[in-house]
């Protein structure tokens, strides 16, 4: 057919142009995908993406749609069950329109979990369709699979978006516990898109990508569908590219409260899903209360049409104050500059083949150099000669850390005052916000009154003299014989807190009479070295 024929096919489908080109393309765009797919799941590469053009989440089996004739994502879906036999996949689509193609295709198929945000302003956003609703939950054995989450009004913020991730999302995805990760990866969701209108800024990709990065082994395939303002599109893929190169995960920016319509949203999808998943049906039906009450997640005002963002960058030429809001952003935005290298006393040469990437061995401190340090400042911290000595190892990896020579560390210490001591140090050395996390009987309770320490005391009971600062948080939790998942907590309370409280380092201790195993507590360091610039520091009874 000629240019002229193929326009009047077009008119045959919803917002699709044919063109001469289009089919080589749209070959192009499933062949990259299907390509990623290979190198993902034979083990060449830990994770990748594809930035093709068409996109294809709209395209369903029947019908070109929405720009997209062949749907990439749904399939490199049934290519990799086809392939490599894989019995569970996860789509995350975090494009801003419902990408009902896919939903079509693997609404009835429980191997295939589709979740999607979406624009739809109670069916007033194209595509306008009632199945892009939150009670869309999947058909026959696929009910409980498909999970909508419709946003009813724009501007949506980073917080809106971490709160979906953190209380529908990835719950969702542990229980489900995927093979591989694909992405519906479209960035008309970020600030300054005219599509979206939305205000999500540009390092919330990095975090979103960091956490699904948690699944499947880290089997992450991300594939480009929409995007339409070119400086918000190339710094959200370029954020995107960092974090599943394991660059730091750059500090998020604004206020972490969700909005009310984020959160009945929110409430309305986990009503939806209370009968299909575990997670759901054992919690606290006061859910929605909690999240609007809980200090660390007062709703913001509701965002009208013209939020924060928005009146900063409303003008006759708004294109143009987005390419100038963001700039003046991303210069603002502090990237770390050691990749994450880890330092530790702890020689690891015989078990060199157990930890991956570099370790930094660091020499621990002396008698002389710890009493010149400890002498006034810790002294009623450090009352004995050997925990003097046991903080050789703590100080050392720490002094590396603070002056961000090294991301992370790690020290073996067998003493309770060296937690302490580390507290104390960091807020010393000018950190302002410190978050530890102690597992186990703590000792030695830090003084939290001025803010600059967050203690989350992860214990099986109640220890006595706790402080009531809200500034320490007391977790009471008792890992069961059948592993008794500890998801819920970690997403629920911890995670939420943490970002709330913005970290410029995390101290995660292990102490004696821990009630929590060892898949919890590698839980919280992957989840929480998205915070303090991946600045993370373990110490270990």
């Amino acid at each position: 057919m000629n240019e002229e024929e193929l326009k009047k096919v077009s008119g045959n489908y919803d917002a699709f142009f044919f063109h001469p080109n289009t089919y080589r393309c749209a070959r192009l765009a499933v062949g990259a995908t299907l390509q990623l797919v290979d190198a993902v799941m034979s083990g060449i590469v830990c994770n990748g993406m594809a930035l093709v053009r068409p996109p294809g989440h709209h395209s369903q089996r029947n019908a070109a749609n929405g720009f997209c004739l062949f749907n990439n994502v749904a399939i490199a879906a049934e290519y990799a069950k086809l392939k490599y036999g894989l019995q569970r996949i996860l789509i995350v689509d975090w494009d801003v329109h419902h990408g009902q193609g896919t939903q079509y295709i693997f609404e009835e198929d429980p191997s295939v979990l589709y979740f999607s945000w979406h624009r739809y302003e109670h069916q007033e956003f194209w595509p306008s369709l009632k199945e892009s609703d939150y009670d869309a939950v999947g058909l026959g054995k696929g009910k409980g699979f498909n999970i909508n989450l419709p946003w009813n009004k724009v501007g949506m913020e980073n917080s809106d978006y971490l709160a979906a991730f953190f209380h529908v999302l990835l719950p969702v995805a542990f229980e489900f516990d995927p093979e591989l990760v694909i992405v519906s990866s479209g960035y008309d969701s970020g600030i300054g898109d005219p599509e979206g209108r939305m205000n999500a800024t540009p390092e919330v990709f990095a975090h979103l990508t960091h956490f699904l990065m948690q699944l499947a082994n880290g089997k992450l395939c991300v594939i480009l569908e929409g995007g339409y303002h070119l400086k918000s599109l190339s710094e959200s893929v370029c954020m995107t590219v960092k974090t599943l190169l394991g660059d730091p995960v750059p500090q998020i920016t604004g206020e972490m409260a969700p909005c009310l319509s984020a959160v009945e949203s929110i409430q309305n999808v986990r009503a939806a899903h209370k009968p299909y998943w575990k997670w759901l049906m054992y919690e606290d039906t006061s859910f929605l209360q909690n999240l609007s009450t809980k200090s660390h997640l007062l709703p913001k005002a509701d965002p009208n049409p013209s939020t924060e963002h928005e009146a900063k960058i409303s003008s006759n030429n708004e294109t143009v104050k987005v390419k100038r809001f963001l700039e003046l952003h991303m210069k603002n935005i502090l990237f770390p500059v050691p990749p994450i290298k880890t330092a530790t006393t702890i020689d690891f040469k015989d078990s060199a083949h157990l930890h991956p990437g570099s370790v930094h061995l660091v020499k621990e401190m002396d008698k002389t150099e710890l009493k010149a340090l400890v002498s006034g400042f810790y002294t009623d911290l450090v009352k004995e000669e050997k925990t003097l000595i046991s903080l050789g190892s703590v100080l050392a990896v720490l002094e590396k850390i603070l002056k961000k020579e090294v991301c992370n560390g790690i020290a073996v210490s067998p003493t309770a005052a060296s937690v302490a001591v580390a507290l104390r140090h960091s807020v010393q050395f000018g950190f302002q916000r410190v978050l530890c996390i102690f597992v186990g009987d703590m000792q030695i309770i830090p003084n939290t009154e001025d803010g600059k320490i967050l203690m989350i005391h992860i214990c099986e009971k109640e220890q006595s003299g706790k402080t009531s600062s809200k500034h320490c948080i007391s977790l009471n939790w008792k890992e069961d014989a059948k592993g008794n998942d500890f998801f819920s907590a970690v997403l629920g309370v911890i995670l939420p807190v943490a970002y709330s409280y913005q970290p410029n380092l995390t101290i995660i201790a292990v102490g004696p009479n821990r009630s929590l195993g060892i898949s919890g507590i590698s839980l919280l360091f992957a989840l929480l070295q998205g915070l303090a610039e991946s600045r993370i520091f373990a110490v270990i009874e």
